[in-house]
């Protein structure tokens, strides 16, 4: 005879969480692609059981599919487009506070005998964290996401319209960052966004007004977990634009949609405890230790191995300019937000690293996964870190960052540290990934091309 003791626990929470909300009839179960996107089913509740007997699959090729949903054929080919299981992300299963009767479950890639799949965003993260653990070491990090809150409706070139605008219809001059009056005008949809975020249990933080027009920024408090940190940026995202779409606007996180303003970055702040809790980037002063020195030169060293991590996509290379605040090089400094990899003032025993490469239009499991792997490469081979930069980094340090994606693309595809990083299954996938979306805008022809050369050439 069966008892709820020797019932699988996860399987029993499933089945206490059926029994607390009867009114569930769809469950939303999701897994976080290479772009960043949710891929997965809408099952009926009462399958929800069959997820966590393993009998949920998907094609291992959901994801890497490209931006268009398209599969990659050498990919589905070579595998026979074989079908992994899809376990259950522990505790991720609740209530969607945007929609009635309905539910989302998280779930991660595994093989046919349970295994993690060596390709899942989410599992590559997983395994980095644990080399940290193996060294006694724990990550700390929390992540800030900018977005634009645009208006529904395009305008008839499929361009963006600005949410935030003067009377005569124009985006408004200047985004008013930090300013309180801007953020009233959108009180109520932020006060329902915070509110979404409390209802999943989402780490969140302070609700900030950006630099460029109709632009915002909600910030992640600091988590001891790094897969647990990317799980809320992954969802942070979902909940934002679910949120908005309820209130009639779209939610943006492409990484320049409006090429005069300013762009969507999704920066990193971390740092990392020993087993007694101590922060070893802390030396007790505000020079910070020789780890934390390390873990500079280690991200500085592998950063254009993974730009095509932290700017994965065609529009992501607008964001780096001169004066948007958009690093160009792989330097660093105490306190300026020119440099790549800022040293924040502060509480020595919070002596941390802010990664300020990262686009929000970036999977958040790769991102962090490329920055912990960076910081762990500087402290096993101890690295050194070059000289701080003070003042304008622009004007101190020529641009090395890859400017362009088909550069950042064959930097990535050449590199020995992502695949012994992330593993050659990632390495191999993602490349193809992004080479088919290259591809295809350049089988395009632009409105500008034509503008430019139809009739004067």
């Amino acid at each position: 005879m069966n008892t709820s003791s020797s019932v699988d626990p996860q399987l029993q929470q499933a089945r206490d969480f059926l029994a607390a909300n009867p009114d569930i009839h769809t469950i939303e179960v999701y897994l976080c692609d290479y772009n960043g996107l949710l891929r997965g089913k809408l099952i009926p509740r009462d399958n929800l059981e069959k997820v966590f007997k393993g009998n949920l699959k998907l094609p291992t090729t959901a994801l890497s599919m490209d931006i268009w949903g398209r599969d990659l054929e050498e990919i589905v080919f070579a595998t026979g487009d074989a079908d992994g299981l899809c376990l259950p992300v522990p505790g991720s299963l609740q209530r969607i506070p945007w929609r009635s009767g309905s539910a989302q479950m998280q779930i991660t890639m595994a093989d046919m005998d349970g295994r993690d799949d060596d390709g899942d965003p989410r599992n590559i993260l997983k395994n980095i964290a644990e080399q940290y653990s193996e060294k006694g070491l724990r990550p700390v990090v929390a992540v800030e996401m900018e977005f634009f809150l645009l208006k529904s409706e395009l305008n008839a070139d499929g361009s963006p319209q600005h949410s935030s605008v003067e009377a005569d219809g124009s985006a408004s001059l200047g985004g008013q960052p930090y300013h309180l009056d801007s953020m009233q005008e959108q009180r109520e949809l932020l006060d329902e966004l915070r509110s979404a975020c409390e209802a999943l249990d989402l780490p969140t933080d302070t609700f900030v007004k950006e630099a460029a027009p109709s632009q915002y920024e909600i910030n992640l408090n600091h988590l001891p977990d790094p897969v647990a940190a990317a799980d809320a940026a992954f969802l942070l995202k979902r909940v934002i634009r679910e949120v908005c779409r309820k209130h009639g606007y779209i939610a943006s996180f492409m990484a320049k949609p409006f090429g005069e303003e300013a762009g969507n970055g999704m920066h990193v702040h971390f740092s990392c405890l020993d087993n007694d809790d101590n922060n070893i980037f802390s030396d007790g002063g505000d020079k910070g230790s020789e780890a934390l020195s390390q873990a500079i030169a280690g991200m500085a060293t592998t950063m254009k191995d993974c730009m095509a991590i932290f700017a994965p996509n065609l529009n992501s290379y607008r964001r780096f300019q001169a004066g948007c605040h958009a690093p160009t090089s792989p330097c660093w400094g105490y306190e300026n937000r020119t440099v790549a990899l800022r040293v924040p003032a502060g509480d020595a025993d919070a002596r941390r690293i802010e990664h300020r490469i990262g686009g929000a239009d970036c999977n958040p499991y790769l991102l962090l996964s490329a920055i912990l792997a960076g910081a762990l490469k500087g402290m096993n081979e101890t690295l050194n870190a070059d000289a701080p930069i003070e003042g304008d980094a622009y004007s101190q340090v020529e641009p090395s960052l890859p400017q362009f994606w088909p550069e950042s693309l064959s930097l990535f595809e050449q590199s020995t540290f992502i695949p012994e990083t992330f593993g050659k299954t990632f390495h191999h996938r993602f490349g193809l990934c992004k080479r088919q979306e290259l591809n295809e805008f350049h089988s395009r022809v632009t409105q500008l091309e034509y503008s430019a050369y139809l009739k004067c050439i």
